[in-house]
């Protein structure tokens, strides 16, 4: 008799420490029983709720991105803005969201990574100043529909 291979279970990773919509992660993860990992430097102070958990890394540079690109999976899905760090989980096969609800893809992953390589270098030369354009109402509304379809996606992938 063959055994039966149960799919990994649906889980999002949050890189934490700067995340303007964790709000709206909680209440995907509620509405769906997802389990939340937000992992960041110093403890966040979660809702409670058995599906959130807060994973607290060392101070140390790009630990909380070593900690969630090291558990990246195809039933992970990782909320970041850090363009290095969604290369990673990608590579990794999970499935990646910016915090404006932006998906990256292995399409246009190498573009994001060439544009923020070229925009440090501008800045570095002092001809760019300035960052991205500040964190909208419809930024909050996309990136919920966005994950959203993401858990659905999943969750489809494992029936």
């Amino acid at each position: 008799m063959e055994t039966e291979v149960l799919p990994d279970p649906i889980m999002i990773f949050v890189d934490a420490d700067a995340c303007p919509v964790k709000d709206e992660v909680y209440r995907v993860a509620e509405r769906y029983t997802v389990p939340v990992r937000l992992i960041a430097n110093a403890y966040l102070r979660p809702p409670m709720s058995p599906l959130v958990e807060c994973v607290v890394v060392s101070t140390s540079f790009d630990a909380a991105d070593d900690w969630i690109a090291e558990r990246a999976s195809a039933s992970i899905i990782v909320i970041t803005a850090d363009i290095l760090l969604a290369d990673r989980c990608l590579k990794a096969g999970a499935h990646v969201l910016g915090h404006n609800g932006r998906p990256f893809d292995r399409a246009s992953i190498g573009n994001a990574v060439a544009q923020r390589a070229l925009m440090q270098d501008l800045r570095a030369m002092g001809e760019v100043s300035g960052g991205p354009a500040p964190f909208a109402k419809t930024d909050r509304s996309r990136f919920l529909s966005a994950l959203d379809e993401a858990v659905n996606r999943l969750r489809r992938r494992a029936l």
